[in-house]
């Protein structure tokens, strides 16, 4: 429902030159406020300077605004930074989201307020390696948030980072909000979108028939920290199993009053125990890969997490050709602040059958496996790797922990398993 004057203007002219947008208009709330035009969830604020601008602009600006809903763009940037943690930059994460949608409505044909920021034009100032072919189908917000948030990294912001000179020189101004009101879910809004494209295709006229494809759909994409939070937990559990040793409390209970009243009684039930003393989870981290130290952080936070939940015992072997120091993990900062040697070749014999030899509930080995993984180990094996492996290792299962490559296909039988959404 509309409770906006500002907003009338621009909604009554959408359908007149973008179908798609004005389908997905109707699914958005609308209110006048006092600070500038913003998105919050699922409600767009309209601020004074809206009705200022021509009305060409003030609909390519609801139009910005209405993909930042229709796209949960509010909702994505708070579980952006719940997984990211301290070390998440709303700021770029909010450049990404402007970027794409921006890209998005140029090619679409609506005019916008400039200067405008433009994913084009921020990938165009990335290494080669890293542009893609197609800026709007092969990037989403999330996954343009991960190559600028490491290029910001490594540049260490400031003039040495060509993307937030951009930035500031096209005048960028964040315009999300928190995500208090968002109630929308990523399945609900995604078949919105669908059939908002689909309007526009029919029609003829603005996104719809402009793009070919669009990444930054909503998705229901599991993230590779709640994947491997799943694949601890399963490891890790304590399944209780029954011991004839004693009886359960319940059976002394009954028997005791059957004692007493001169009843039938009751059947021996055994007592429910541990099945293992204590799971055991071994972590071997292969110093001769590069693995970004945000992504250590956070294996490292899930990883402790977990063992604090589960009381398992935490063992860390750094190694490269060989096994070079061994930790026994008590603390959640203790895997991130430990210094080991860098450098050297890659053997992952020698770390497995010393992992193995602890009797584990799981071995997790973050490598590059830039090395043949050998022959097949006992214990369960999860291979947690920054990118996808050219050739994926013989035995074990394998989580991809980036933002660049969240889904994962199963590979063929007899090799390991790549993980996807569990």
């Amino acid at each position: 429902m509309m409770h906006s004057v500002r907003a009338s203007q621009a909604l009554a002219r959408l359908p007149e030159i973008d179908p798609a947008i004005a389908a997905l208009a109707l699914w958005c709330s609308y209110r006048d406020s006092d600070w500038p035009t913003t998105t919050q969830g699922e409600t767009i604020h309209l601020g004074p300077e809206f009705p200022l601008l021509p009305v060409s602009e003030q609909t390519g600006l609801m139009a910005h605004h209405v993909l930042h809903v229709a796209l949960r763009h509010s909702a994505r940037r708070e579980a952006a930074r719940e997984r990211y943690g301290p070390h998440f930059r709303a700021e770029i994460y909010d450049l990404a989201c402007d970027a794409l949608v921006n890209e998005a409505l140029l090619q679409g044909g609506h005019a916008l307020p400039r200067p405008a920021v433009r994913a084009a034009e921020i990938v165009a100032l990335l290494p080669a390696d890293e542009r893609p072919d197609n800026v709007l189908a092969d990037l989403d917000s999330d996954k343009l948030y991960a190559v600028l948030a490491a290029q910001t990294a490594e540049r260490a912001g400031g003039d040495g980072d060509p993307v937030a000179r951009y930035a500031q020189t096209q005048g960028f101004v964040p315009d999300l909000k928190g995500s208090a009101s968002d109630t929308g879910e990523a399945d609900v809004w995604s078949g919105r979108v669908e059939q908002a494209m689909q309007a526009g295709r029919s029609a003829g006229s603005g996104i719809g028939a402009a793009l070919s494809g669009f990444g930054d759909l909503p998705k229901a994409v599991i993230p590779w920290d709640i994947r491997l939070r799943r694949l601890l937990g399963r490891a890790l559990a304590q399944h209780p199993r029954l011991s004839y040793r004693r009886p359960a409390r319940v059976w002394l209970a009954r028997d005791a009053l059957a004692r007493q009243t001169g009843g039938v009684q009751p059947a021996f039930e055994p007592v429910r125990t541990r099945a293992t003393p204590r799971p055991r989870l071994v972590i071997a981290l292969d110093t001769s890969s590069s693995i970004h130290s945000t992504t250590l952080d956070m294996f490292a936070a899930e990883a402790m997490s977990m063992i604090r939940r589960t009381g398992a015992d935490a063992h860390l072997l750094g190694f490269d050709s060989e096994v070079h120091s061994r930790h026994h993990l008590r603390s959640a900062d203790a895997l991130s602040a430990l210094k080991m040697r860098q450098g050297g070749g890659t053997d992952f014999a020698a770390v497995l059958d010393e992992a193995g030899a602890l009797d584990p509930s799981m071995i997790v080995v973050l490598t590059d496996l830039d090395a043949p993984t050998g022959r097949a180990c006992a214990a369960s094996v999860l291979w947690a790797v920054p990118v996808r492996p050219i050739t994926p290792p013989s035995f074990g299962e394998v989580l991809i922990m980036n933002d660049l490559d969240q889904l994962s296909p199963r590979t063929s039988v007899g090799a390991a398993r790549v993980t996807g959404s569990l």
